[in-house]
């Protein structure tokens, strides 16, 4: 690879640079604070385009690369330290847990590629879900309604709906009860 070659003028961050400067800021001044509490957090990242569902926890610490590319649904949380590096899309779903330190990365780069070409694909987080703390999710990857993926796992590949899945790259380990409908 060459990177002095590389250019990523093509690539659409969804707003202007000076929207995005000012996100910068706010988000270092008051998402990513030591302060207690979600709502602000909420407020805010809603204000900058990000789609929050109702009664969503925002623990210290979270990082947006760009929150007008993120979907959280209902009663979801956002542990501390939670990074969503979202150059595409990231899409979590209702009742799902992101724990400490999770890192889903939406965007990579073409290592083959002379120019070291950057590429982003969405990343799907369906219902039910728990991420592990420390774990990663790579880019085009869907994490299966009622998964889990284990501590400090990565899954590089998407995974069946629940199931438990584990390591680097992650497997399915086994599979996870499904609660039943009156509990649902």
């Amino acid at each position: 690879m060459r990177l002095d070659t590389y250019d990523n003028s093509r690539f659409s961050r969804g707003r202007s640079r000076w929207i995005e400067s000012l996100w910068i800021f706010v988000q270092w001044l008051a998402i990513r604070s030591q302060v207690p509490g979600s709502a602000h957090r909420r407020f805010i990242l809603r204000m900058f385009g990000a789609r929050i569902g109702s009664g969503v926890t925002i623990k210290p610490g979270l990082r947006v690369k760009f929150p007008w590319r993120l979907t959280v649904g209902d009663h979801s949380w956002l542990g501390e330290d939670v990074w969503i590096d979202n150059l595409a899309e990231v899409a979590i779903g209702s009742h799902c847990c992101i724990s400490q330190g999770a890192y889903l990365c939406t965007g990579n780069h073409d290592w083959m590629a002379p120019a070291f070409d950057l590429h982003a694909e969405p990343i799907v987080v369906c219902d039910r879900v728990w991420i592990g703390a420390r774990a990663v999710v790579a880019p085009g990857v869907t994490i299966g309604e009622g998964s889990i993926l284990a501590l400090g796992s990565i899954a590089t590949r998407t995974t069946s709906p629940w199931t438990i899945n584990s390591g680097n790259p992650a497997k399915e380990i086994r599979n996870r009860p499904q609660p039943s409908t009156a509990s649902a």
